[in-house]
């Protein structure tokens, strides 16, 4: 099983992991590229965007500096960012132009812009100290998130808070998506977390009891762009 998902332009399903992977209409399964990532999103162009970071967070090995990486449409792989501060979910905007990251360890978001050949340039901050983790932008161009408090909030570009969503107590999100049939219901995956325990919740999380919940929530401003 992968740890993120999204499709192609033609509808077939790609998936991060040990490796990058598409699923065939015959439900057969492909490998794109022998390359281990984390997040994972798709432009209108077929171009895929993986992240991740080279050393063993699960293991408490120290932090290293992560990167992005594209797979073209004929398979080339090649990083068009580094230095990403613990890389996590990305969306892209729907002229295809813009990319946003969520760097979880700086706590913000940055955006590239997105070149005629699928990489990366113009590095800025999009917005920052919050906590983020799986993004989603609506169709103004403000992006959905996490907080230091564990609380979504819809930001803006500069950083303004435009609306916050209190979850219940010690339960935090992992991912957010604007979905249903007019992409005006939020879905906020969430799991009970304790922040005075650290990265000792992973352990909880493997082999205690199943807390994962999806919330739903009905907002004003749909979704849009990818995934």
């Amino acid at each position: 099983m992968g740890w993120s998902i999204d499709w192609l332009p033609d509808g077939r399903l790609v998936m991060t992991g040990d490796k990058l992977r598409r699923q065939e209409p015959d439900g057969s399964m492909t490998v794109l590229a022998e390359q281990p990532s984390n997040e994972i999103v798709v432009d209108g162009r077929g171009n895929v965007y993986i992240n991740g970071a080279d050393f063993d967070f699960l293991g408490g090995e120290a932090p290293k500096p992560g990167w992005i990486k594209l797979v073209t449409p004929d398979g080339e792989l090649r990083q068009v960012a580094g230095d990403i501060q613990f890389p996590n979910g990305m969306a892209i905007t729907p002229d295809d132009r813009t990319l946003i990251i969520a760097e979880s360890f700086a706590r913000r978001l940055s955006a590239f812009d997105i070149d005629a050949d699928g990489g990366l340039s113009n590095r800025r901050v999009f917005a920052e100290g919050l906590g983020p983790d799986g993004i989603c932008l609506d169709a103004e161009g403000a992006v959905w998130t996490g907080t230091l408090g564990y609380s979504p909030v819809r930001v803006t570009e500069g950083g303004g808070i435009l609306q916050q969503v209190e979850l219940p107590d010690n339960r935090a999100p992992f991912a957010l998506m604007l979905g249903g049939p007019d992409r005006r219901t939020l879905f906020i995956l969430t799991v009970e977390w304790h922040p005075a325990d650290g990265f000792a919740n992973l352990d909880r999380l493997a082999d205690g009891p199943r807390t994962g919940q999806i919330l739903t929530l009905p907002v004003r401003v749909p979704g849009a762009g990818r995934p």
